[in-house]
């Protein structure tokens, strides 16, 4: 048995936590096409917290993903507002307060047409 009943602490100790980890956000043109709500998970580069994502959504992984595990030419991915480096690696650093924006590359036409 320890110190303590089980529950009672000592006020000093009765601390509430809250783990602080990466939000993984997809933008609404994007969910037309598959269900990616917003989740908070662990990962400490770009490619672990979506490899945390899609665990749960394997849809959004062959929609973001190609089947090399490269990020699809039409998709990009912002850290905290900052457009990400390793497309190929996905080995962008994300601290755990972080958000991860994914959205849907807009391609235009010309403008001189």
């Amino acid at each position: 048995m320890g110190l303590f009943p089980r529950g009672a602490a000592p006020p000093m100790l009765r601390i509430k936590y809250r783990i602080t980890v990466p939000l993984v956000r997809f933008t609404q043109n994007i969910q037309r096409h598959v269900g990616c709500p917003p989740l908070e998970l662990p990962g400490s580069t770009v490619r672990e917290a979506l490899n945390q994502y899609f665990l749960l959504n394997e849809r959004a992984r062959a929609y973001v993903l190609d089947d090399q595990g490269k990020l699809r030419q039409h998709m990009a991915v912002f850290v905290n507002g900052k457009q990400i480096d390793d497309r190929e690696g996905l080995s962008d650093p994300v601290a755990a307060s972080a958000t991860i924006d994914l959205v849907q590359a807009l391609s235009g036409g010309n403008s001189n047409s």
